[in-house]
């Protein structure tokens, strides 16, 4: 997929008007606004003379990836293989939901190093970050996706929230991130919400003080799994250079500066963090946050273990039994649908190996 044409789809207004110096500023917008609404080809840009969309097609290329495959659920959930330019591949999942909102699971890096040891992806090992511009297309492919093969992107089913919860760590590429998420907000541009975006960390604790103080201001979720330290050091390693009590200092300051309410995301995994002892070390660290639990029932991967045992889902009685006991605490409580299950599609499963 190689190509020594610069690629423009991902980058910002002010980044292609340096791109096309000495062209007057308003080509580079007349670009912009095409690629925002999903084209695929110069030859699509209707308001540019021919001569133009010929010189540009010789100099640049519109997108570095590739969707490589389309598998599609039938509760209507679809993940995208996507290939990368130097061949990595990453995973992207469109999930629409009873009410018919849609919504667009990026990944932020092709595997993860996390390494935690309920999840598809940590398994596979690290290969890369990616770049803002190859987010951006993430969403691109996603939102093509959601409207079909008979309707431009632009006409298509509105992309009702965005959640950075796909392949890999996204507060280990948070300048990336950044800028991708500068581009997809951008008000001349997709104009998504700040309040519609979610990020999901495993608890890199620099990172959250680092998007308390920078921003943007996005919402915030952490997969906690467990608040029993001993046991999440075995199921996440993070753990061990991202202790417990210095993450929740972490979500406090957060919280001071941004007034947000965060998402514990806990994955129940049966027989293992469903135990008395993982309500009450959960109630205690979320005690003095305003937070609400996400409860993930363990969505199943075939052959993965934990200190010798095959992991297995929560039984229906441990999800509700854990779930009320956090709700008498006080502590709201959601419980996230395992969508997506027919196509490995749902949270846990994402990982084409590289």
């Amino acid at each position: 997929m190689g190509s020594s044409k610069s690629v423009l789809s991902g980058r910002s207004l002010e980044e292609l008007r340096a791109l096309f110096s000495p062209l007057p500023p308003f080509r580079a917008k007349q670009v912009y606004r095409w690629i925002i609404r999903g084209i695929r080809s110069f030859q699509d840009m209707t308001d540019l003379s021919r001569e133009l969309r010929e010189a540009l097609d010789s100099r640049f290329t519109l997108y570095s990836s590739m969707v490589s495959a389309r598998l599609e659920d039938p509760d209507g959930t679809v993940k995208l293989r996507i290939t990368l330019e130097d061949g990595a591949k990453i995973e992207g999942v469109l999930l629409v939901d009873g009410e018919g909102r849609h919504t667009a699971c990026l990944s932020t890096q092709a595997g993860c190093p996390m390494a935690c040891v309920f999840c598809k992806t940590g398994a596979l090992g690290f290969r890369r970050n990616l770049d803002g511009g190859e987010i951006v297309e993430q969403f691109l492919h996603i939102r093509s996706a959601a409207a079909g093969e008979h309707k431009s992107p632009a006409e298509g089913p509105e992309i009702a929230n965005i959640v950075i919860m796909g392949m890999g760590e996204p507060l280990l590429n948070l300048r990336e991130l950044r800028r991708a998420l500068g581009i997809l907000t951008d008000p001349q541009g997709l104009g998504i919400s700040k309040r519609r975006i979610t990020v999901s960390t495993s608890g890199i604790i620099p990172g959250i003080f680092d998007l308390a103080d920078q921003g943007p201001e996005v919402r915030l979720a952490v997969s906690l799994t467990t608040a029993d330290g001993e046991l999440r050091k075995r199921l996440m390693p993070v753990t061990l250079a991202n202790p417990l009590p210095r993450l929740k200092e972490a979500l406090a300051y957060y919280q001071r500066k941004t007034r947000r309410r965060i998402t514990l995301e806990v994955v129940l995994l049966g027989g293992l963090n469903t135990r008395r002892r993982d309500l009450e070390a959960l109630a205690d660290f979320a005690a003095g946050l305003e937070v609400v639990v996400n409860l993930i029932p363990w969505n199943p991967v075939a052959g993965m273990e934990f200190e010798g045992r095959p992991l297995v889902q929560p039984a229906p009685r441990e999800i509700t039994e854990f779930s009320e006991a956090l709700t008498k605490r006080g502590i709201g409580v959601t419980r996230r649908l395992g969508k997506g299950l027919g196509v490995s599609g749902a949270c846990g499963q994402l990982g084409e190996p590289f």
